[in-house]
């Protein structure tokens, strides 16, 4: 009988850009069926510490709090060079006085609060699902917003500015490019199942990167708007060289971010990125 394996990922072009080959079996699937179940991240993160699905895109700082429970598949990474989240505002902020502000932020589990909190420790945070960030500082309900996904792109159509690209900070003071995102997978499945599952994810991103104008044209409508060529760049944004292959320095870069987020103080214990 097929294995069935509960998946989940986000309801963003950049996703669905990576699972277009599975969902639609452009790719061969190896005798396994796959349950898609499409969630916010920060409902993802919160499905990890359950232990619900058995594939999972996870931010890597809700990775480092699930160790126990999963393994990293070395595809399909968000990692970006020299950009990330970005924080915007609607009027001009200082950030040394950041400690007094009310930031909107995405998830206490994402990666992006992680790096701002690394960076800066102390601000009120004011948890908003992620498409909400952008009218919430417009209408002035925060003092500023720290975006992820295509608000990275469209935050000037609302009237706000920004203060600060987290990616260029990280590179700034690390050298390395800065890991957002990773799907995961149980550690009590079978090996080869893991190995399995490893290997078709990474058909179905070289498939959707060898077949991009197919592939973008499913995500488009999973892109809330955006014009194609918008989309074409958010998701050459995040689905790139290190989603393909993520080699010894992106591993490098993954695990550099657990040990500053245990150094932080924002994990009770180390964590070490394990991959399948």
């Amino acid at each position: 009988m097929p294995q069935h394996i509960k998946l989940g990922h986000s309801p963003d072009a950049d996703d669905a850009f990576m699972f277009y080959a599975m969902a639609k079996n452009k790719v061969p699937l190896r005798g396994y069926t796959f349950e898609h179940n499409l969630r916010d991240i920060q409902t993802l993160n919160e499905w990890g510490k359950e232990g619900r699905l058995d594939m999972t895109a996870l931010s890597v700082f809700a990775y480092g709090q699930l160790t126990d429970r999963y393994m990293i598949l070395p595809y399909g990474i968000s990692m970006g060079e020299k950009y990330g989240p970005i924080l915007v505002t609607k009027k001009p902020l200082d950030l040394s006085q950041i400690k007094n502000k009310r930031i909107a932020i995405p998830g206490f589990m994402t990666s992006a609060y992680l790096v701002f909190k690394i960076f800066f420790p102390e601000f009120e945070a004011v948890l908003k699902p992620f498409e909400e960030i952008l009218d919430a500082v417009a209408k002035d309900e925060v003092d500023a917003g720290l975006l992820i996904h295509e608000g990275q792109l469209t935050y000037k159509r609302f009237g706000l500015q920004k203060v600060l690209d987290l990616g260029e900070l990280w590179f700034e003071k690390t050298g390395m490019p800065l890991p957002l995102g990773i799907n995961a997978i149980k550690r009590d499945l079978d090996p080869k199942v893991r190995e399995d599952v490893r290997e078709i994810l990474k058909e179905s991103i070289h498939f959707a990167m060898s077949h991009r104008e197919d592939a973008l044209d499913y995500a488009l409508p999973f892109s809330r708007g955006l014009q194609k060529d918008v989309a074409d760049r958010f998701v050459g944004m995040y689905v790139n060289s290190w989603s393909e292959e993520l080699g010894e320095k992106g591993r490098r870069a993954i695990q550099l971010l657990l040990d500053k987020a245990f150094d932080s103080k924002m994990l009770p214990k180390p964590a070490k990125a394990e991959f399948a």
